[in-house]
């Protein structure tokens, strides 16, 4: 690892400060706190992405201080949580080693799989709202109260409409486990597209350590995740605190599948004369409709692998190209 430099530092901290006043807006405005926190995520990343480990550490370390100074302690806490989340997709994103080693040619680099970064990407946004949830008392009196809220203000505005308390009680228990699924999904989706929007701007300003990846082909899912997912659905049906943390899983990792399921159906629908409709027409009942949805998460867990990115070795010597007649 290389010695951090003026430079370096000065970067780092100005993202880490980035970071920090973005899950400070996140904490003021609830119903903005997954743009919000996983906004606070872009900074992290293009430091991580394109001035590696050391500044990515001084960015995390200055936004902990950061949160601390202006808040609280706890506060700087949960900040250095939802920064290490970027902090450790970029170090991941920036493991390489010779592909000799994995049966490769000796001039080439393998990168660290993209579907393996996206089984982390899946993980830690699920310990981040089962963190979340816990820190602000997520429970089905919680929940309950949003519902009356909800309720109160429908018979407000239309008195002669009333609700079936029994319809009622079924809502709050619907509620209570898919808000945690959808808080997965979103999260997931936030911090994915974090980390494509940082990828382009560092690659665009030549700084980038990994090379830029075709998303269609390259990105799946981890065959692993497979196995979180029907263990997330099985625990769904213990009930209670498990119920809940199974559905923060349940969430993020269909998430991490369908978007997988999407860029499947763009590789597959490569040099086809009805690609562009086909596609506008599958995004638009996606989100209209949910079988479609779910013809897509069957996608994204069919086709699972490992794509490995191979680069040039900088430091190897560039084969010589065989001797052509012309």
């Amino acid at each position: 690892m290389k010695k951090l430099n003026a430079k370096e530092f000065g970067i780092g901290a100005l993202a880490g400060l980035t970071a920090a006043l973005l899950v400070y807006g996140a904490t003021v405005q609830p119903l903005l706190f997954i743009l919000f926190g996983a906004l606070s995520a872009l900074p992290i990343l293009i430091v991580g992405l394109g001035w590696g480990n050391m500044a990515v550490i001084a960015a995390v370390v200055v936004a902990g201080i950061v949160g601390a100074v202006a808040q609280s302690v706890y506060f700087g806490l949960f900040v250095v949580l939802l920064t290490l989340i970027p902090a450790w997709l970029s170090h991941l994103a920036n493991l390489a080693r010779p592909a000799s080693e994995l049966g490769g040619p000796d001039h080439l680099m393998a990168w660290y799989p993209l579907p393996d970064i996206m089984l982390h990407l899946c993980g830690l946004a699920a310990v981040v709202i089962v963190v979340a949830g816990a820190v602000m008392g997520y429970n089905a009196d919680l929940v309950g109260q949003v519902v009356d809220a909800y309720v109160n203000a429908v018979n407000q505005q239309s008195p002669d409409l009333q609700l079936d308390p029994v319809a009622i009680a079924r809502m709050k228990s619907l509620m209570l486990y898919m808000i945690p699924i959808a808080w997965g999904m979103i999260w997931v989706m936030m911090l994915l597209a974090a980390y494509y929007v940082a990828t382009r701007i560092v690659a665009a300003s030549s700084r980038n350590l990994r090379p830029r990846e075709d998303i269609p082909s390259s990105l799946r899912m981890n065959r692993n995740a497979i196995f979180v997912f029907l263990v997330a659905i099985v625990a769904m049906f213990f009930g209670g605190i498990v119920a809940l943390i199974a559905a923060a899983v349940l969430g993020a990792f269909g998430a991490g599948f369908i978007v997988s399921g999407f860029a499947s159906l763009h590789y597959r629908t490569r040099g086809k004369d009805w690609r562009l409709p086909a596609l506008v027409i599958c995004y638009l009942m996606s989100f209209v409709l949910t079988l479609p949805l779910v013809i897509i998460l069957v996608l994204g867990l069919y086709d699972t692998r490992k794509a490995i990115s191979l680069t040039p070795n900088k430091n190897a010597d560039t084969p010589k190209p065989k001797d052509t007649k012309i």
